[in-house]
């Protein structure tokens, strides 16, 4: 198997944590939910000598998708998902942007191709597989691979917290189904990259988060929102 790194780049103000996963061999990456800044995630595969070969979006939101567009114009590479559900959030990025008072920051995109449930991805040989994971977007989707034990989950989990569902087309029931059902079957080894803030595994999170560690869940009536 390839020898994969992982890099985050925090960008934005919102502080999105945009992954820079890359072959130390051959210094061939993707980046998965280059949010903004373009110029400053450029600047960083020149340093590191990376060749981006496509950008992987987990999600619609204007801190995961507003950078992908000038990436791809300036370095031609592809962009991947997510789910086309979620196309009417990439549509209005610029606007969304300049309503947060940051004019400038990001700008719309149709990606190359959507991604579905059960699809894979590739880096250097290395799998990933395409999980639909609905609820805090509705087209939002997570990229794992089970060898390496990484899940790169957007806004979907938090440490210690969950997805927000006060947004258009969000539901907070399916986002508690996509953890339940699509994220915890990976096993509770399975380390996260968040959308924002620290990484965890599957199994820190079963055990202490208050919205969904397992003696929550199996609780009636929640009906909160988690922060992020």
């Amino acid at each position: 198997m390839a020898r994969l790194d992982l890099k985050l780049i925090p960008v934005t103000p919102f502080q999105q944590n945009c992954s820079l996963l890359y072959d130390v061999d051959t210094k061939e990456g993707v980046l998965i939910d280059p949010g903004g800044e373009a110029t400053r995630l450029k600047d960083t595969l020149d340093e590191m000598g990376i060749t981006l070969k496509a950008m992987w979006l987990t999600h619609g939101h204007l801190d995961h998708a507003g950078g992908a567009d000038e990436l791809r114009e300036a370095l031609g590479v592809e962009v991947i998902g997510p789910h086309k559900d979620d196309q009417f959030w990439m549509d209005d990025i610029g606007a969304h942007w300049s309503k947060y008072g940051h004019p400038g920051m990001g700008r719309s995109v149709v990606p190359d191709r959507y991604l579905e449930d059960g699809d894979e991805l590739e880096l250097s040989g290395v799998k990933f597989q395409v999980l639909h994971t609905p609820g805090h977007t509705p087209g939002h989707v997570v990229i794992a691979n089970q060898d390496m034990k990484i899940a790169f989950v957007g806004d979907v989990l938090f440490r210690g917290s969950i997805g927000r569902t006060d947004f258009p087309k969000s539901n907070h029931q399916d986002l508690l189904t996509s953890i339940t059902s699509k994220l915890w079957p990976l096993g509770n080894d399975m380390r996260f990259v968040p959308g924002h803030g620290p990484m965890g595994t599957f199994g820190e999170e079963r055990k202490d988060n208050a919205f969904v560690a397992d003696d929550v869940i199996s609780q009636t009536g929640q009906n909160s929102s988690g922060p992020g």
